[in-house]
């Protein structure tokens, strides 16, 4: 699904921010990327959605090496990704059911399929009720669950989440995580950068550790003190509040 080999990225004139980036990601996997703020996060997951070139080393996408894709083919791999911005990025100008169909009407699907699969997901996500309201009469969690509903309308096989629980509270944290897993169970391939490591130590998926623009190794997260390594559940943890099914908001 994608890999990095030996990537370096540079801004202008500057020294590079990303040094000797390798790694691959497997379809149909599900990886968090940490680090502190500054270590080059940011900047990776520009290169993951192509918002920016490598300024050297090789990147593969869906197979496909980009040094030897035509730029005019970037726009159909771009739809193939779905991005959640930490800033949500919502047209606020334009209701819920519009932010969350726009990326179905610049695919050229016809309106009745476009109101269908918004209607559907919307109901998935519970927030059905909300088709017709302005994104600055919702709270950040409402907010965040339509990004990512536009995000994941089109059915990506990638899907690319930046701090995505960064700006809301436990119990949405929660609800939003086991949205990604319930995406990944479907098949897409899911990356979240977040600093949250309650998440990261709780669901137990490899990570990708990003520190001073160089990635540690994968692994997966073990934190040698959590019970949660010898299989004890922590009652207080939210995600420990009702077990997945097929849908996260039932």
């Amino acid at each position: 699904m994608v890999r990095f080999e030996n990537v370096g990225l540079r801004y202008g004139s500057g020294p590079e921010v990303l040094r000797d980036i390798s790694f691959a990601l497997e379809p149909g996997t599900f990886h968090f990327l940490t680090g502190p703020t500054g270590a080059g996060k940011s900047s990776l997951l520009k290169l993951l959605t192509l918002s920016e070139r490598p300024s050297r080393g090789l990147i593969t996408l869906f197979g496909q090496p980009m040094s030897k894709t035509p730029r005019a083919e970037w726009p159909g791999l771009r739809r193939r990704i779905g991005v959640v911005f930490q800033d949500f990025r919502l047209l606020d100008h334009m209701t819920v059911f519009d932010n969350v169909a726009l990326p179905l009407r610049i695919a050229g699907y016809q309106e009745k399929k476009v109101k269908e699969g918004v209607t559907d997901l919307m109901s998935w996500v519970g927030l059905a009720d909300k088709m017709g309201a302005l994104p600055p009469t919702l709270s950040g969690g409402q907010k965040q669950l339509v990004a990512i509903a536009r995000a994941v309308i089109t059915s990506p096989k990638l899907i690319v989440a930046d701090e995505p629980t960064g700006n809301i509270d436990r119990a949405m944290s929660m609800k939003i995580m086991r949205l990604f897993i319930e995406l990944n169970k479907l098949g897409s391939t899911v990356i979240v950068a977040t600093h949250d490591m309650v998440l990261v130590d709780k669901l137990q998926k490899p990570v990708l550790e990003i520190f001073e623009g160089k990635l540690a190794e994968a692994s997966w997260w073990m934190n040698p003190d959590s019970p949660d390594r010898l299989g004890t559940p922590r009652a207080d943890h939210p995600l420990d509040a009702a077990p997945l099914d097929d849908n996260p908001f039932a």
